[in-house]
């Protein structure tokens, strides 16, 4: 199959999934219990207020004519009004997206090369008290929740050492970018511990390959056959897991926003579904989805041009 070809075909397949998500999101949303008109109706809401509030929002409508509309809008990026506050969805992507792609990129960046340093490190010690001390804290802190990370670090940098803000609450995070510290800590522990140990593993079989032995026998500099010859071997396969990471830092930075209670995408989510907000809930659901299925394409298609046979992996 030609690179065009399998370009096309994996476009589809992300489109696929991207409606099949948006569906299963709106029979989700729709099954959660309690009604948004009562909920905004107030404590002790009148029938003919709340039948008024669901007329207005056009909560009496049937299920499938609310979710077709809600279909028909999306080519145009509209996403609906949020039934609590009346603003569009658009608006609360645009407020929140801004923390999360801070916090996102921030991460990515710090994550390759620190990854790489501990990989090549343990790797360069192997049997040593350096690699055996990098194994035993990688696989330590691969075991622990990102949630009870952040808690242990709130309790000890934030509250009780003083050093670091626990949260972001009433903060500007672009003009306060301490806030951001420990919630880069909880985002990295657990990627830099995967992807660490497969640089690690490759460069150890790099450094035991047949190529770099004759590197060595033709005199070459240790140091050269190291970084030259065996790492760039050694990175391929943490590239594949990078794209996987990426993937998995939408639903990390959910939980990590949430915890430190910065103003991201994540937060307005759980305020969404806690507020029954049910169109900011399907908006986000689905940026959410189309992220997903964007990076997982551009890997498959990386991993096929690198390997043309590769087939279609999700």
């Amino acid at each position: 199959m030609s690179p065009t070809g399998y370009a096309a075909r994996r476009l589809a397949l992300g489109a696929a999934q991207v409606l099949a998500v948006a569906t299963a999101v709106f029979l989700l949303v729709e099954a959660l219990p309690g009604d948004a008109a009562v909920a905004l109706a107030g404590d002790h809401p009148d029938p003919t207020r709340i039948e008024a509030i669901r007329a207005a929002m056009g909560l009496d409508r049937p299920g499938w004519e609310r979710f077709g509309q809600w279909l028909a809008g999306l080519p145009r990026l509209d996403f609906g009004v949020s039934l609590v506050s009346g603003r569009p969805v658009a608006e609360f992507l645009g407020d929140g997206i801004g923390p999360t792609l801070v916090l996102a990129v921030l991460t990515l960046v710090l994550l390759v090369p620190l990854s790489v340093l501990v990989g090549v490190l343990a790797a360069l010690r192997e049997g040593g008290a350096l690699d055996r001390v990098l194994t035993s804290v990688s696989v330590a802190l691969h075991s622990i929740p990102e949630f009870a990370l952040a808690v242990v670090l709130i309790a000890v940098f934030g509250v009780r050492l003083g050093w670091l803000p626990p949260t972001a609450v009433g903060v500007d995070v672009l003009a306060e970018p301490a806030v951001l510290v420990l919630p880069l800590v909880v985002l990295l522990a657990r990627p830099i511990c995967s992807i660490g140990r497969l640089v690690r593993a490759g460069m150890l079989d790099a450094l035991a390959s047949e190529h770099v032995r004759h590197a060595r026998q033709l005199g070459i500099g240790e140091a050269r056959i190291r970084f030259a010859h065996a790492l760039p071997n050694a990175l391929a396969p943490a590239v594949q897991q990078v794209a996987r990471t990426t993937d998995w830092l939408l639903g990390g930075v959910i939980v990590v926003e949430a915890v430190f209670v910065v103003p991201g995408l994540g937060t307005t989510l759980v305020d969404a579904v806690a507020g029954r907000d049910l169109p900011v809930v399907q908006g986000l659901a689905l940026v959410f989805a189309v992220t997903t299925v964007t990076v997982n394409l551009l890997a498959d298609l990386v991993a096929f041009r690198l390997a043309p046979r590769t087939g279609v992996t999700t």
